[in-house]
């Protein structure tokens, strides 16, 4: 009733629809465009916690640099383990290194945030804020500025984004600002793929204010792809790789290594091929899809549930 009669105030029939300018309903800041990377192919990385994307992530790296290309992965997830087998270690993040120096970014050299991994590719890992405090859209925004600052873009050929989770806030979603494609990785089960129908809203949000579109989806850990490919069908989505659930996968990064660095077994042979396939997709371009994500109960519909 209350609301009705706020309504009637204002002479208005229904609430406003907010239209920011990230998309309805956001309240975000736009992108400066003195941030705008430049020069460089860049991919942002979603999709369901703990469904394999930093070892897609890792592994593109390394694919795309075995094409000549160089590469950078900019790791998004507090957890900081992003480029973990790419360089074998754990480093320390950008938001801990700069409040090391008091937040004087100036006092920073390329060298102590920046570190080389694999066959050349450049490794960083953004960090995130406390548990329950500011917000992932400011440190993924310090990276960059610190990155532009350095001209650690200038020789750059390709930027990965290794996103956290299948979080879709704003300060998640501030990859998708610079971003020329999303890719998602999936799993071959409800939840996964869940995950992935509220990543395409997100992502279709963005993309009536920034450049980003979506290139498609990988289906990870996966035996088929049944279900994935039901669902692309469905929304007109585009599954763009496969990497089979392979023992080999896991057990590269328990040895702190991408695949392009463990013994030639069938299994790594065959995932390497596949990762070689999917940088040379990504890099020779695809189509930008728009999805239409589909409402919960459709979605329910569609694959059910146990």
């Amino acid at each position: 009733m209350r609301e009705a009669a706020g309504l009637e105030a204002r002479g208005l029939a229904r609430p406003p629809v907010l239209k920011g300018q990230d998309g309805e309903g956001s309240v975000q800041v736009h992108q400066d465009d003195a941030m705008k990377i430049e020069g460089a192919k860049v991919f942002s990385v979603y999709g369901k916690g703990g469904i394999g994307k930093s070892t897609t992530s890792s592994n593109l790296s390394a694919a795309f640099s075995k094409l000549g290309k160089r590469v950078l992965q900019i790791g998004c997830d507090p957890k900081h383990d992003s480029t973990f087998t790419l360089t074998g270690q754990l480093q320390p993040t950008v938001i801990d290194i700069l409040k090391s120096v008091d937040f004087h970014a100036e006092e920073l050299r390329p060298e102590d945030f920046v570190t080389e991994g694999f066959n050349g590719v450049q490794c960083i890992e953004a960090g995130g804020p406390p548990a329950g405090t500011g917000c992932g859209g400011y440190v993924v925004g310090q990276t960059v500025k610190l990155l532009k600052q350095h001209h650690l873009l200038d020789d750059t050929d390709v930027v990965i984004f290794d996103v956290l989770g299948d979080v879709v806030c704003g300060g998640f979603a501030a990859p998708l600002q610079h971003a020329d494609r999303a890719v998602i990785v999936t799993a071959n089960d409800f939840d996964s793929i869940y995950a992935m129908n509220r990543i395409i809203a997100a992502v279709q949000a963005k993309s009536s204010n920034y450049k980003v579109r979506l290139a498609g989806c990988v289906a990870n850990r996966s035996r088929e792809t049944d279900e994935v490919d039901r669902f692309c069908e469905t929304v007109g989505f585009k599954r763009i790789a496969h990497m089979p659930d392979f023992d080999a996968i896991r057990r590269s990064r328990l040895k702190k290594k991408t695949l392009f660095e463990m013994p030639d077994e069938d299994d790594i042979v065959m995932a390497r091929k596949e990762y070689i396939r999917l940088a040379e997709t990504l890099w020779a371009g695809t189509d930008p899809l728009a999805p239409q994500p589909l409402e919960d109960r459709d979605i329910f519909e569609l694959l059910g549930f146990d």
